[in-house]
């Protein structure tokens, strides 16, 4: 008899696991992950004579080898199978946008070995001196593709990344990305601050043409702004504020960002100071319960242990003042679940 409720037991265990797992899976259909990352230099080892890479081939100052790639992308790949295994996600992300990737080949050697998934790849090569670019990868699955184009930031010198809008749509529903990696802060923010505000000046452009055409159009923008949220480029140029109801009644001025309210650390450590340079923010059509949509626990800073250092205090970035320690990335990524109107 024992036996016998024994197995009953464990037919109705398992009976309840495929069930609730089955409505993880339906529920995580009626959503849409955005991931945003940047990477830390995903370069393949080869020499590329067009631009400034030579640091990264296994001659160069970082000794970077076939066998240093091939751990970073198992590492970028881990990353992503824990969202897929976290029960708050249960998929891989439907939208990733990557920061510091070399070229289009070394961003699908990454994807593509995920199990259960066939990512779709948008990318346009930057002006950038040592190459690095924004990559988009989409899930074909889950969503449809329509028009993108790579916008130029007006800066003087060799140039910089550029800014990349994508349209999409989700169970009949348009939404747009954006997606930038601005300027970095090397030497004085003072002096390259200018840099941030050209690219925000693009960023605007962008918006104010979709807003044009559909005042309430859902827009998700992403990157590493190499800003804080209160630096003029964002809470002036851009209009990013944290009052998600002054959003909703001023859509053509302002955009949400997702930093607010939130209680974990941030995405990039400057000198053990946690910053918040890497954001996500938010047209007012995504806070309107419309097509896409977020809810108060739709963002978070990605901190798992495995991301950060011995300390804590940092992440565990591939290299460390020019020393190589094998980590992730020097960012911590960003998610965002938008959930899709019924």
């Amino acid at each position: 008899m024992r036996k016998f409720l024994c197995c009953i037991f464990i037919i109705f265990a398992l009976g309840s696991w495929i069930s609730s797992s089955a409505a993880g899976k339906n529920t995580s259909k009626k959503s849409v992950l955005f991931l945003w990352w940047n990477v830390e230099n995903l370069f393949d080892p080869e020499n590329d004579p067009a631009t400034d890479d030579d640091d990264f081939t296994p001659e160069g100052k970082m000794q970077w080898t076939e066998k240093k790639l091939l751990l970073k992308q198992m590492r970028i790949r881990h990353l992503l199978s824990m969202i897929e295994a976290h029960p708050d996600y249960m998929k891989y992300p439907d939208i990733i946008g990557f920061a510091e990737v070399e070229n289009e080949r070394v961003f699908k050697e990454t994807l593509s070995p995920l199990q259960g998934i066939s990512y779709k790849t948008i990318y346009y090569e930057s002006s950038d001196p040592r190459g690095i670019d924004v990559a988009l990868a989409y899930n074909p699955k889950t969503l449809r593709p329509g028009a993108s184009k790579a916008y130029s930031v007006p800066i003087e010198g060799r140039g910089t990344r550029k800014v990349i809008v994508a349209g999409f749509s989700a169970g009949g529903h348009p939404f747009h990305v954006i997606l930038n990696h601005w300027p970095s802060r090397s030497f004085d923010t003072q002096w390259t601050e200018p840099k941030r505000i050209a690219a925000a000046q693009v960023n605007r452009h962008i918006l104010d043409s979709l807003r044009l055409k559909n005042p309430a159009a859902d827009i998700v923008v992403m990157g590493d702004f190499n800003d804080e949220p209160d630096d003029t480029s964002l809470k002036e140029v851009l209009g990013s504020i944290n009052d998600s109801a002054k959003v909703k009644a001023n859509g053509d001025r302002y955009l949400y960002n997702c930093w607010t309210g939130y209680q974990g650390i941030g995405s990039f450590s400057y000198r053990n100071h946690w910053q918040h340079i890497d954001q996500i923010l938010l047209s007012s059509g995504m806070l309107d319960n419309k097509g896409l949509f977020v809810q108060d626990d739709a963002f978070a800073c990605l901190s798992f242990s495995k991301l950060l250092d011995f300390s804590g205090k940092r992440p565990y970035a591939t290299y460390e003042k020019k020393k190589y320690k094998g980590g992730y990335s020097d960012h911590l990524p960003l998610i965002l679940k938008a959930r899709i109107a019924e």
